[in-house]
């Protein structure tokens, strides 16, 4: 098993994204290397980091291309499966025209059977809804488009 370096203040960023964002978990994988932060009542800790195979994989699918264009593009902050209501056949949490202001939930991503609320990045409008309810979601997809 190869050294593994630490990057402390990516670990520390990572911990602070969690914060702001609500999340419970994130993972990183970068150059061989991955790294799982995740938090609960205490604050956020380091929980796996080890080295990983350098496998080469072929490229993701591209984006939708209007969610390339667009610059306020929300993605998602993991792998799960998004859900745009609290409840199966119940009122979205937006819609397309509805005003939101930052920190407002706008939809759920469920990972590991834990239900992360998503977040406004900002205040703003609802200008495109990119994802299905219940729809299965990758890690820096774009979900919503907020101007």
């Amino acid at each position: 098993m190869s050294k593994f370096d630490i990057d402390e203040a990516l670990i520390r960023k990572l911990g602070s994204l969690l914060k702001e964002t609500g999340l419970t978990e994130l993972e990183l994988e970068k150059d061989g290397q991955r790294i799982r932060v995740t938090s609960q009542a205490a604050p956020a800790t380091v929980v796996h980091a080890s080295p990983v195979a350098n496998v080469s994989a072929p490229a993701a699918p591209a984006a939708p291309a209007k969610a390339e264009t667009a610059k306020n593009a929300l993605t998602s902050p993991m792998v799960g499966t998004a859900y745009l209501s609290s409840e199966p056949g119940g009122t979205p949490f937006v819609k397309v025209g509805d005003r939101v202001t930052k920190g407002q939930t706008v939809l759920i991503i469920e990972a590991m059977k834990v239900m992360n609320p998503i977040s406004a990045p900002a205040n703003g409008v609802v200008k495109e809804v990119l994802v299905h309810d219940a729809q299965p979601v990758e890690f820096g997809e774009p979900l919503l488009v907020i101007e």
